[in-house]
């Protein structure tokens, strides 16, 4: 039997995982639209967009627009590769297709 790839643990929390799901299908998404596809609080949300930053999954940039402070959100190409890398470690898991 071949050994399991190691998932990424960095990907593997539930949140940073739906994070990196929805900035892959999307050029850019900012704070108050990530906040409400995961139904996560603000707080926590930045908190794990600054894990996936300082990592270098994903890119932010802070701007102020209309009034208020904008979070805008991009996937990086690295975050690709270890996204892409996460899901194949899954596929592992789940075996062959039958």
């Amino acid at each position: 039997m071949t050994p399991f790839r190691e998932l990424d643990p960095l990907l593997h929390s539930q949140l940073r995982l739906a994070i990196m799901s929805i900035l892959i299908s999307v050029d850019s998404a900012d704070f108050i639209y990530l906040r409400e596809k995961t139904e996560a609080t603000a707080g926590n949300l930045s908190v794990q967009i600054g894990k996936l930053k300082e990592a270098g999954y994903i890119s932010v940039k802070k701007s102020f627009g209309e009034s208020y402070p904008q979070t805008m959100c991009r996937i990086t190409e690295l975050g690709r590769k270890k996204f892409a890398e996460y899901v194949a470690a899954l596929n592992d898991y789940l075996g062959p297709k039958v």
